[in-house]
């Protein structure tokens, strides 16, 4: 009994001290998305709402194809940006937008709880402001957007292909993805899928399973699985430069962008 009581209470503390953490973590972390973006993006039909988001652009006059990127689940942070940077210098207008509004952590169990709660709706109208936006600018080629995103960014980056035509093609990193064809619908863009086969949270077989249903419907896609990494392998700018399974799942991306939205592939470097 004293056993069972110990464990009790072990677990209470340790779920009492996680839930202050969170709160620490929310209360110091105000301003890290200010900080990180550039840009306010109205949402058409939402009584003048904004949602933020960081944008890179290329140097010269365009028109050019854009990318959205969509955020993991720890939120809009310096990686992304890092990433948008790095599109952008491959000559793509990028919109990292901020999903979360406003939230942002590092700390695993605040992720979590972010990713649980977040409204799904909200975040496929947000992307679609986000899209929206691209399409206004004197700068961008409207019919060559695409959006990438990374694990949370992933899934519903996916989610958002599904109900938009209109991108030119969707990359997946690490995400959740649909399973069968019945899911897919009509689903008819180009894809990209980048996976780690240590991946403990994104089961193969169901990877294996969306491959197939998108050979089913006819869709082109590339679905490649990394040996000898995890989930969340490609990180900022530092890990990509380094080579290994980050730099050679970005030079994937930059090759399928390249194909998809500029017309020709960009040069592996």
């Amino acid at each position: 009994m004293r056993i069972v009581l110990g464990v009790v209470i072990v677990g209470v503390s340790f779920a009492a001290i996680v839930a202050v953490s969170i709160v620490i973590d929310a209360a110091i972390g105000g301003g890290r998305v200010e900080e990180l973006t550039n840009t306010d993006i109205s949402i058409a039909g939402a009584n003048g709402a904004v949602i933020r988001g960081y944008v890179a652009v290329p140097d010269g006059p365009g028109p050019h194809p854009a990318v959205i990127m969509v955020h993991e689940f720890f939120g809009l942070r310096r990686s992304i940006i890092e990433k948008a940077d790095l599109l952008a210098s491959d000559g793509y207008v990028v919109i990292a937008p901020d999903l979360y509004r406003g939230a942002s952590t590092g700390w695993i169990p605040r992720a979590i709880v972010l990713s649980a709660t977040v409204d799904r709706n909200r975040v496929i109208t947000d992307l679609d402001a986000a899209f929206a936006w691209l399409r206004d600018r004197d700068d961008v080629a409207r019919d060559s957007i695409g959006l990438v995103g990374f694990c949370f960014g992933g899934r519903h980056g996916m989610r958002y292909a599904l109900e938009n035509p209109d991108l030119a093609a969707v990359a997946v990193f690490y995400g959740a993805v649909p399973q069968s064809v019945e899911e897919l619908g009509s689903f008819e863009t180009p894809v990209l899928g980048v996976f780690g086969r240590r991946d403990r949270s994104i089961p193969l077989d169901g990877v294996e399973r969306f491959a197939s249903a998108l050979s089913e419907i006819g869709v082109s896609h590339r679905v490649t699985i990394y040996d000898d990494v995890g989930h969340a392998f490609v990180t900022g700018a530092e890990a990509i430069a380094a080579g290994g399974a980050a730099g050679a799942a970005w030079n994937e991306l930059r090759v399928f962008f390249g194909e998809k939205l500029s017309g020709s592939p960009a040069t592996v470097r």
